[in-house]
């Protein structure tokens, strides 16, 4: 089996121990609790990819669940093996008739769907078990998976105690505003809500929906008031992003989604937007508003000052604030070693083109001459206008990437150094115009001489000289 199937399939198992443990990692729940976790996930049948077995071991667990912890969500991988072998799936239009089939089964095992369809004629091709498992540990439609979203409303609505236990987050729509360009956009408020006191942890207008704005309240959470034990969010396009889940499992924060045209679990949030629409947007003389900076100084000034302060039926009579300085002493404080900066990074994968240079965004950019023709990382924070990126290449870092002016570009010698670090340096235009010598006397240049150098056309520097 190829290297890039066998790297699949311990992904694969990775994800199903995370999947399974991930509960766990929430930093408050109290310790009988976590043993009562452990125990009851112990005694589950479960669908373990590539595996005969069906019962995991508590002490199994609670080895994933330490390997987490020190290693992150690496450490769940399994050992590479060389004896991997071949697997029998569906075709594609069998997979997705019996996903569809799952989805609208979620009291039915994938094994009892897929006989089902298969006495119905609907899949004819034969399916092993470890094949069944992938296809649906891959498509999120485990059995547990699917009981759980139909729980998740239920269980949101009233299990949460400590602050930052759980965080919701959504946008909300308002209207039109100027963007200081001469148009009108609309704002959009990306907030965050803690389930357990109804505190809004961040608020923020802005002209996007991008995954960027998200990231953004994450961060400013973690700094601001400690870790967060679960996001719970819709299946918006800011919240589904790649580069948020690759941060989301490098801090070890659980993100669950609520299902699809079902709002009941997001009811906290949906109150929320309503006393906004009712109480701040209403109210507001949206003519006077200058911008953006100003509605959310407005809309920071209403938060604090009324939101915050005022009785909340659902807290028993206490205010939002009340409640939180109630219960902040349970707040897990965040790891001061972790570089929350260099966390929320973006990263992409480039190939090294032959002239050393390499593509992001539209932009080209160069590296060292030692990684010509390697597949290297880069690090950049997505939301600088001009990227600056790091780049990594087998674990060790090659510094910043170098912007490419095309131009000068034409001049520079390059040498990698001995740290691999990359040495440029340019020929004085005169030099690279005229190819003369640094110590050769300067001639006097015509003005057509001096226009034409950017082109490296050369003009006889002679008076006398005459024309064929």
């Amino acid at each position: 089996m190829r290297n890039e199937d066998q790297e699949k399939r311990r992904r694969e198992i990775q994800e199903f121990r995370y999947a399974l443990i991930a509960e766990l990692t929430n930093p408050y729940l109290e310790h009988r609790e976590l043993k009562r976790l452990i125990r009851e996930k112990a005694g589950r049948e479960h669908d373990i990819p590539y595996s005969q077995r069906s019962s995991i071991s508590e002490e199994c667990i609670r080895g994933w669940l330490k390997r987490f912890r020190k290693y992150g969500k690496e450490g769940l991988l399994p050992k590479k093996r060389s004896d991997w072998g071949s697997n029998r799936s569906l075709n594609p239009e069998e997979a997705s008739e019996l996903i569809q089939y799952l989805d609208g089964h979620p009291e039915l095992t994938a094994t009892t769907c897929l006989r089902e369809l298969q006495r119905q004629g609907k899949i004819l091709s034969p399916v092993s078990s470890s094949s069944l498992s992938r296809l649906v540990r891959a498509s999120g439609m485990d059995r547990e998976s699917r009981m759980q979203s139909r729980r998740e409303e239920k269980n949101l609505k009233f299990d949460f105690f400590y602050p930052l236990e759980c965080v919701q987050a959504d946008d909300l729509h308002a209207f039109p505003v100027t963007d200081g360009k001469g148009g009108r956009r609309k704002a959009i408020l990306m907030s965050f809500l803690d389930d357990a006191t109804r505190r809004i942890l961040y608020a923020n207008f802005s002209f996007t929906e991008r995954s960027v704005e998200f990231e953004a309240g994450i961060q400013h959470i973690l700094k601001a008031h400690g870790r967060i034990g679960m996001l719970y969010v819709d299946h918006g396009s800011p919240f589904v992003s790649r580069q948020t889940k690759r941060i989301l499992d490098i801090l070890g924060i659980v993100i669950a989604h609520s299902t699809v045209r079902r709002p009941q679990g997001r009811g906290k949030k949906e109150r929320f937007f309503r006393t906004v629409r009712d109480q701040f947007l209403r109210p507001l003389d949206k003519e006077s508003i200058r911008g953006l900076g100003d509605l959310n100084t407005r809309f920071r000034t209403w938060l604090e000052s009324e939101y915050h302060r005022t009785p909340h039926r659902g807290l028993g009579g206490k205010t939002p604030l009340d409640a939180w300085l109630e219960k902040s002493r349970h707040i897990v404080h965040m790891d001061p070693s972790i570089d929350l900066q260099q966390a929320f990074l973006h990263e992409e994968s480039r190939k090294v083109y032959k002239d050393s240079t390499l593509t992001l965004a539209g932009t080209l950019y160069e590296v060292c001459p030692s990684l010509i023709g390697k597949r290297v990382k880069l690090f950049y924070d997505p939301t600088m206008p001009v990227k600056r990126l790091q780049v990594m290449c087998e674990g060790k870092s090659y510094g910043e990437a170098r912007i490419v002016d095309a131009y000068a570009n034409t001049r520079v010698r390059r040498n990698a150094t001995s740290n691999g670090s990359l040495d440029i340096q340019e020929d004085p235009p005169e030099q690279a115009a005229a190819g003369r010598k640094p110590d050769s006397p300067k001639s006097p240049m015509s003005p057509a001489q001096r226009a034409l150098v950017a082109s490296r056309i050369d003009l006889p520097t002679q008076q006398g000289e005459e024309h064929e």
